[in-house]
């Protein structure tokens, strides 16, 4: 399982659309954080006198990880749309299947392999609020509980996009659906806060990826967010193996 995640690591670095999608990434957030800064600066003077007022970290190193959930919706489906899409096009997923390695196996093991690659984009965009604390104090609880979000919302698209790519043998058919379920599971908190027979829909607000993201922005690191994420993970990857499963039966 190990050496399929390493061999899909290696994969992927080996693809000029990895190395892109870093670049582009990593070049667009720090615009984002330098734009942070210098509006920062622009209000510290007014802020200083406040008691209580938001610091460094809340007005910077939060707004960065909301724009970098916001980048990751929109490249993980570019990541993951070839994870089996692509092997099962070029005929090889057969083979794949045939190795002597279980369903489990192959599935976690490309799931690992995609995993090592986002965990190197976020250690990348961890180094720009840590850069702050050359010159500033910053709240490393707040900051922490941000980056576990973060882990947990890339952790979750990374499941969903594995799947869907098992569902067909076209990657862009992939990205696309991947995208689009990405971006309805990012947005259904607006349906749970519409009015639905004179009370909010709860289970909307619950759906949300976006939803139980938000506390951890803010620091508040609550169980059931954790195990939101944790369930949906486990969900879409028990449903991937049970395709995979179901089609070497076949």
């Amino acid at each position: 399982m190990f050496i399929l995640a390493r061999n899909e690591l290696y994969r992927l670095f080996l693809s000029p659309l990895a190395w892109v999608i870093l670049a582009l990434s990593q070049i667009i957030l720090a615009y984002l954080f330098l734009t942070h800064i210098d509006y920062f600066i622009q209000i510290q003077a007014k802020i200083s006198a406040i008691p209580g007022a938001p610091g460094v970290t809340e007005l910077i190193a939060s707004p960065l990880f909301s724009n970098a959930a916001t980048i990751l919706l929109l490249l993980t489906p570019l990541i993951t749309m070839r994870l089996i899409a692509e092997e099962r096009r070029n005929d090889s997923l057969p083979l794949l299947l045939s190795a002597p390695l279980s369903i489990h196996q192959v599935v976690f093991g490309k799931y690992l392999g995609t995993i090592g690659f986002f965990i190197t984009l976020l250690l990348l965009i961890s180094l720009m609020p840590l850069s702050l604390a050359l010159g500033s104090d910053l709240d490393f609880k707040l900051l922490s509980a941000g980056m576990l979000g973060l882990c947990l919302l890339v952790a979750s698209f990374t499941a969903i996009g594995l799947f869907l790519s098992s569902l067909t043998n076209q990657p862009a058919i992939a990205a696309i659906t991947t995208f689009t379920s990405l971006f309805l599971l990012w947005i259904i908190d607006w349906a749970g806060n519409t009015q639905v027979a004179g009370e909010s829909s709860a289970l909307f607000s619950w759906l949300s990826l976006l939803s139980h993201y938000q506390p951890l922005l803010q620091g508040e690191v609550n169980s059931s967010d954790v195990a939101y994420y944790l369930i949906v993970i486990t969900t879409f990857l028990a449903l991937t193996i049970h395709r995979l499963d179901s089609q070497r039966l076949n």
